[in-house]
């Protein structure tokens, strides 16, 4: 069983600038695709960014350029930069972890972008 323990999150006014962080409990972080997804009201859960253990990442288009997602296979954590932030990012975030078909999620911390 795998626990993933996030960190971050917040109220940013538009244009800021917010970190998540996403531990990983399990012992061979680096073959899962590590990602965060989100989820805003009434609305389902969108992707926003996934990183395989030695891969590139990959990145939802309406974050793109403003996003930054990595990972530290030794510290067995994966972070999400976000920059310039607009008001659509308003959701919980999501971290996920997922190899051979099995899924595993974090709790979700809020993000707010309000003036």
């Amino acid at each position: 069983q795998v626990q993933l323990v996030e960190s971050g999150g917040g109220l940013v006014q538009p244009g800021g600038s917010l970190r998540l962080s996403c531990a990983h409990s399990g012992s061979i972080f680096n073959l899962y695709v590590m990602g965060w997804y989100r989820q805003a009201p009434g609305k389902q859960r969108e992707l926003v960014a996934t990183l395989p253990g030695g891969g590139r990442a990959n990145y939802a288009d309406s974050v793109k350029g403003r996003f930054t997602l990595a990972r530290d296979n030794a510290k067995k954590t994966v972070s999400l930069q976000m920059n310039s932030l607009k008001l659509a990012a308003t959701a919980v975030y999501s971290c996920s972890a997922k190899d051979a078909g099995v899924e595993y999620w974090g709790q979700g911390p809020q993000v707010t972008v309000s003036s």
